[in-house]
């Protein structure tokens, strides 16, 4: 997937609906693992579902721009510092 096919993905607006529906999706005990580990079980099934099945995983690509099952900088569970995350 190219950066242009994320843009058109992503045109429309976060709605509040969206960010209440990301909200759960960041709150996630499977997405939350498949963001932090990036290999397993976990970010299989995620990255698997996330974009046919599960709403809260589409309305989390909308807000954060980005796959539900990604780490990223911006992320609300990553440090802004750049470290990882400690459990």
């Amino acid at each position: 997937m190219n950066i242009n096919e994320m843009t058109d993905m992503n045109t429309r607006h976060p709605t509040s609906l969206d960010k209440i529906l990301a909200k759960v999706c960041v709150n996630c005990p499977v997405c939350r693992r498949a963001r932090r580990q990036q290999s397993g079980p976990a970010f299989q099934l995620v990255k698997q579902v996330e974009t046919k099945v599960c709403p809260f995983c589409r309305a989390y690509e909308r807000v954060y721009g980005r796959k539900a099952h990604m780490a990223g900088a911006n992320h609300p569970e990553s440090p802004q510092d750049g470290t990882p995350p400690t459990l």
